[in-house]
């Protein structure tokens, strides 16, 4: 009788409980009992009842005495595995996405799907670049593509703001042809969709043109570095949607006082037929004789030149005459102290025309400056040679200045005031050693030492000349550094005659201060207000050893060129010393360039620059920067800040 270990016979029937649980066997299906039966092994024979050697089997070491032959089950039917379970066919439930056009009104929904089609088709050609598309790209995608100009399928009321202010741009000295306004008005949504978007890009460049100008500085000369920042287009878009459209233009403008005179007067002159400066009238001669004479244009003579008088006394006196001399020297008129034809004229001024073209150039220019100079700054002039120091929005302290000659130009750039030197050393920067000192040198070997001069030779085989600290420095005694690529500041200078000039254009690009001590005590008490520096103290440390007094608060540094400006409700006009108004108004007339978003340069705490300069001296130590090396001598690095009452030589 066969036999079979009743171990197999459990796992059988474990076998059949796991095929009877398994998904891929139908529990429905009729033959289920028959399946079942050929998956289990069964034996051939019945078999007889366990016994205890089945419930006890042997040790694992005795190999277990099989009697008989075991017929080998069927193989089981197994299912795949990753097989899906079979489930009765239910149709799922069908999603709506939800419409994101569904809250506008139906008049503005065809426009709003053009736009989509127009704005995913990168229309660059509607923008200026594509920054400007990007950001009404985005613009429009966070407002569901509703327009702004438009609304239910017509011109909104926004629209006609926006549209009246480009047609009155002319009053910001912009010109209106510049703003093409779309048709707003067409009749198919495709039309409208591009209308909507024309007119966005028209506002974006609008917004740029007031705040930054029509052109890159660039293209009126190479020494203008002015921040120029256009705004942010986002920026420029989320306030046309959210604002008064007049007062949201406005806040691009910029908002200087001398910018607002300007298009004040501006207004002025294109509505009066005689606006602007009164004009002199011409005549005859006047000459200073032992009879004076008389003539009904001396009071307005007076006015013109600063000289005090009465207005009814029309007398052509000496002083009169002495102020026309002044005036005819200062621009480059034969110097009689007559008031002839050609001085009437320079006192006249251009005329109207010409003269509403400078304030033109001029507003463009106060587009390039940076919109906050600062609580507490120092503005120049160039053209008025003048140097002011502003607090609180009005002038703290000024002086005359010396500035740059025509071909020697002081750059028009914004830098921060970092220390003064006393007793500074003046290093002869490469453009003078080479355009003059050594041509001179060549001539006559003693001209450098007759003139305080040192000379080193480098190991590169330049050479390094310099002048130590004196009463006959170039420097003066005082030079305020706000270091810049164009390696200029603000000195004294032991020619001090050249202040009693009009016209002060005499340095190599530096600017002469008059007054260097009180200048110092000015800005020192602004940045040190509790150390109680003078005029006299600064005074009191003049010697051989340069000494640095730190700021430790810098003060911002503008050098500006305004050669029109409203002084007391008049139009004052300067002379042009480097031609910048006939480059700005031939440009203003004829170019516009993009202006880009002016890049972070990366601090220069070295102060230095002038990387097109020729290496005339061996590079400064770290203790040195690069300004310092060239202009401040080979001095050791500043020690701690010193007591006021403590004698020492060095501040920090």
């Amino acid at each position: 009788m066969r036999t079979l270990r009743y171990d197999r016979v459990l796992a059988g029937t474990a076998l059949v409980l796991i095929l009877a649980a398994s998904p891929g066997i139908s529990q429905t299906a009729p033959n289920a009992p028959a399946a079942f039966e050929a998956a289990v092994p069964m034996p051939e024979a019945p078999l007889p009842p366990p016994t205890i050697a089945d419930i006890n089997p042997a040790p694992a070491t005795e190999a277990p005495a099989i009697t008989g032959t075991v017929a080998a089950p069927a193989p089981a039917a197994v299912p795949a595995q990753n097989a899906a379970p079979q489930i009765a066919n239910v149709a799922p439930a069908e999603t709506v996405a939800p419409d994101p056009l569904a809250a506008l009104d139906p008049a503005d929904r065809p426009i709003a799907e053009k736009m989509r089609d127009l704005l995913a088709a990168k229309v660059d050609k509607i923008f200026a670049n594509k920054k400007e598309r990007a950001a009404a790209e985005a613009f429009y995608q966070n407002r569901t593509l509703a327009p702004l100009w438009l609304e239910k399928g017509v011109v909104s009321a926004r629209a006609s703001a926006a549209i009246a202010r480009l047609k009155s741009s002319n009053a910001d000295g912009l010109d209106p042809n510049d703003y093409r306004i779309p048709a707003l008005s067409a009749a198919s949504p495709e039309a409208l969709a591009e209308a909507e978007l024309k007119l966005t890009a028209t506002m974006l460049t609008f917004a740029r043109h007031l705040q930054a100008g029509r052109f890159p500085q660039a293209r009126i000369g190479q020494n203008i570095e002015m921040p120029q920042q256009p705004p942010d287009p986002a920026d420029v878009l989320a306030k046309l949607a959210d604002a008064d459209i007049a007062k949201a233009l406005d806040g691009f403008a910029p908002p200087h006082p001398g910018y607002r005179k300007l298009k004040a007067m501006l207004a002025d002159m294109r509505g009066k037929a005689g606006g602007g400066t009164h004009q002199m009238a011409e005549g005859e001669p006047l000459k200073l004789t032992k009879v004076l004479t008389e003539d009904p244009r001396v009071p307005m003579l007076r006015e013109r030149l600063g000289v005090a008088g009465d207005p009814s006394d029309l007398r052509y006196d000496a002083k009169l005459a002495d102020a026309v001399k002044k005036y005819q020297r200062a621009n480059d008129i034969n110097v009689t102290g007559t008031l002839d034809a050609r001085t009437v004229k320079e006192l006249n001024g251009p005329p109207r025309s010409q003269q509403i073209d400078v304030i033109i150039a001029n507003m463009e220019r106060w587009r390039w400056v940076p919109r906050d100079l600062g609580n507490v700054h120092v503005i120049v002039n160039i053209p008025e040679y003048t140097l002011r120091v502003m607090k609180d929005g009005g002038v703290h302290w000024s002086t005359r200045i010396v500035v740059g000659k025509p071909h020697l130009q002081t750059p028009l750039l914004t830098a921060s005031m970092k220390y003064i030197t006393v007793n500074p050393t003046w290093n002869v920067p490469p453009s003078i050693i080479n355009n003059e000192y050594l041509p001179a040198l060549a001539q006559d070997p003693t001209v450098l030492t007759r003139m305080g001069l040192k000379m080193e030779h480098n190991r590169d085989g330049t050479v390094h000349i310099y002048q130590p600290p004196g009463d006959g420095n170039a420097l003066g005694r005082v030079r305020f550094n706000f270091p810049n690529r164009f390696l200029v500041y603000q000195h004294d200078t032991p020619d001090k005659n050249l202040f009693s000039h009009e016209a002060r254009a005499y340095s190599h690009g530096c600017m002469r201060v008059q007054d260097p001590p009180k200048y110092a005590e000015v800005l020192l008490n602004l940045v040190r207000p509790t150390e109680g520096w003078t005029a006299e103290r600064i005074k009191k440390m003049y010697g051989n050893s340069e000494v640095d007094i730190q700021f430790p608060t810098h003060i911002p540094v503008h050098l500006t060129y305004q050669t029109a400006s409203v002084d007391d409700g008049k139009l004052v006009v300067r002379k042009d010393i480097y031609g910048y108004d006939a480059k700005m108004i031939a440009a203003i007339k004829s170019e516009r360039g993009m202006v880009e978003m002016a890049q972070e340069r990366p601090r220069d705490n070295s102060g230095g620059g002038g990387v097109k300069r020729a290496r005339l001296q061996q590079p400064p130590t770290q203790s040195a920067s690069f300004f310092d090396s060239w202009f401040g001598g080979n001095r050791t690095p500043p020690q701690n800040v010193p007591n006021p009452q403590q004698q020492q030589r060095r501040f920090r």
